[in-house]
């Protein structure tokens, strides 16, 4: 038997099926990402799993700047964001929405990825580049989660995170569905 990549109705069709069997809300706070093609890969990622929101913190380099754009490919018009606020008021905006917000950081007391529940509205924090998330940041979430590694590499790249904690999310939603969600 060939195997034949489905054709873009099909793959239209095929997404449809996921997104009425999606219920739980998503969103993003990025706290001074300040990569403008992590920023554009990140709302690619999130645009892809169907983010609701995403806040843009401290400095983050919004979707606007070209660099960032051009990784985009157009899907920051999918997910509406916001900008010019701090960590702590992008924390305070998601849980005035209903988000239980989970930073996804390397602390003592974060939970591994597939261990933490996902199962709710869930806003998902990534931090710079460098340094993570901030005291404040951490001092104002939920909680936080960690991206299990057993390679030699002390982290993965932001963009690269988020959309694994992304993935996570949406799979830990979808893992009781029926065979025919497939």
């Amino acid at each position: 038997m060939i195997r034949k990549q489905l054709r873009p109705t099909d793959v239209k069709r095929l997404n449809r099926t996921w997104r009425r069997s999606t219920e739980h809300r998503l969103a993003l706070i990025l706290e001074s990402v300040t990569g403008p093609f992590n920023v554009g890969s990140i709302f690619r990622s999130a645009a892809a799993f169907g983010a609701d929101q995403i806040w843009l913190a401290g400095n983050s380099t919004p979707p606007t700047n070209p660099k960032a754009g051009k990784t985009a490919l157009g899907t920051d018009r999918l997910v509406p964001w916001k900008d010019g606020l701090t960590a702590v008021q992008a924390v305070q905006e998601a849980r005035a929405d209903g988000y239980t917000v989970l930073a996804v950081e390397l602390t003592g007391e974060a939970k591994p990825l597939f261990r933490a529940d996902l199962g709710r509205d869930v806003c998902l924090v990534v931090g710079s580049e460098d340094h993570g998330c901030s005291p404040a940041l951490l001092e104002a979430a939920d909680g936080e989660i960690y991206i299990p590694q057993v390679g030699k590499v002390g982290s993965f790249n932001v963009a690269v995170a988020a959309a694994i904690a992304l993935a996570e999310t949406r799979r830990q939603e979808w893992q009781t569905l029926s065979p025919e969600g497939q």
